[in-house]
Parts: C-alpha cells; sequence; structure tokens
C-alpha cells in the first residue's frame, strides 16, 4: 500500500520534514518514491504540490493523518 507521509530531515532539535510518497512498509527515513512538498513547524511554512498528490490519491494512494491535517488547513 502506497502512502502519503512525512519524511524528517533537518537538524538534532531543528526538524523539517518532506511530504511524500512510500511504500507503508519503508522506515520513516527511507527512500521516497516521490516528493510533494515540505512542512517546516518552527516557522509554519508549508508547501505542497495538491495537484499530483490528488492525482496519486486517485490511484490509490493514502495519506496519514497528519498529512491530511496539513493538507485541509494549509489550502
Amino acid at each position: 500500500m502506497l502512502k502519503i507521509r512525512l519524511k524528517r530531515c533537518g537538524r538534532k532539535s531543528v526538524p523539517s520534514y518532506r511530504v511524500v510518497l512510500m511504500r507503508s512498509q519503508t522506515r520513516r527515513d527511507g527512500k521516497a518514491i516521490e516528493d510533494f512538498g515540505f512542512y517546516n513547524p518552527i516557522s509554519k511554512q508549508c508547501v505542497l504540490d495538491r495537484e499530483r498528490m490528488t492525482w496519486r490519491l486517485k490511484q490509490g494512494a493514502q495519506m496519514t493523518e497528519t498529512v491530511k491535517y496539513l493538507y485541509a488547513v494549509k489550502t
């Protein structure tokens, strides 16, 4: 199953996340199939490619709860 989820990057105590498409069995920081944007919780900056995410959702991918929130709120 494919999931749209967050992948952590950044330094210790300074997190930032990439919104990516991965298999559900892949570890959190593993190889991503596709990159949709990023989220920085410190500056509250969020950039998403909604068009591409919508296309992947139609193909059967699922979003995690956190990504659903970002998708809905950062419209």
